[in-house]
């Protein structure tokens, strides 16, 4: 959650008012939101081009470029539809519900990518995509059971996304200056990477599970001293 503790500051100080430019120009938070997922899955797309001919050939190398470029994007857009919606006096369930659905197939098109470009090992990817599918549902199952949302713990969307954007250019910058695949102990940066978000991803679901199972102990409790007194 360390990037999202600057969200305070990014949004007064940038989203906003790139915001009030984006409604200007009546541009829509749905539209803002399907760019997003274009823009994830193009990302996916060139994480399995760069992959697949990671180590033969150089002009794959410039695929990791473009999908940095695509995850940057697809995280701006991210955090611009839902301020959009705000200042057009919009925001509701369904562009709440659109939200959600959107981030999740981003997060699967992203993941999947790396995995099937073969750029993480298939078995760290796995353990990766559930963390961060396990934990993205336990935010949102907070809300469903009248807890409220709860999106706290060690790594949020948009850790996950820095991080991986960090993996992506570390491992664009590598190649251009020893003209071969980066390897640390048999990961590349991008594996590395995939193996921090497959812990933390985990470390935070444990932290929700924690923090929802408090919660209801504490409703219980409540009721119980209502139905007693």
């Amino acid at each position: 959650m360390a990037v999202d503790s600057l969200r305070p500051f990014a949004t007064d100080k940038f989203i906003n008012p790139v915001a009030v430019r984006l409604v200007k120009y009546k541009i829509t938070p749905d539209v803002l939101s399907v760019l997003s997922l274009l823009f994830s899955f193009l990302a996916g797309v060139s994480f399995y081009l760069a992959g697949t001919n990671y180590v033969s050939s150089s002009s794959s190398y410039w695929m990791l470029l473009v999908a940095g470029f695509c995850v940057l994007v697809n995280s701006g857009l991210d955090a611009f539809d839902g301020a959009v919606a705000r200042i057009m006096g919009v925001a509701g369930k369904r562009g709440d519900f659109l939200d959600h659905v959107i981030d999740r197939y981003a997060d699967v098109f992203i993941i999947c990518g790396i995995i099937f470009g073969g750029l993480c090992p298939w078995q760290i990817g796995l353990v990766a995509i559930v963390g961060v599918l396990l934990t993205s549902y336990l935010g949102t199952q907070a809300q469903a059971m009248g807890i409220g949302r709860y999106y706290g713990g060690i790594m949020g969307r948009a850790d996950r996304l820095v991080i991986i954007l960090a993996g992506t250019f570390l491992d664009f910058i590598y190649i251009l200056i020893y003209h071969g695949a980066a390897s640390f102990y048999g990961l590349s940066f991008l594996g590395w990477v995939m193996v921090i978000i497959a812990i933390l991803s985990h470390v935070t679901a444990l932290q929700r599970i924690y923090y929802i199972w408090k919660a209801i102990r504490a409703e219980e409790r409540n009721e119980k001293s209502k139905n007693t007194s």
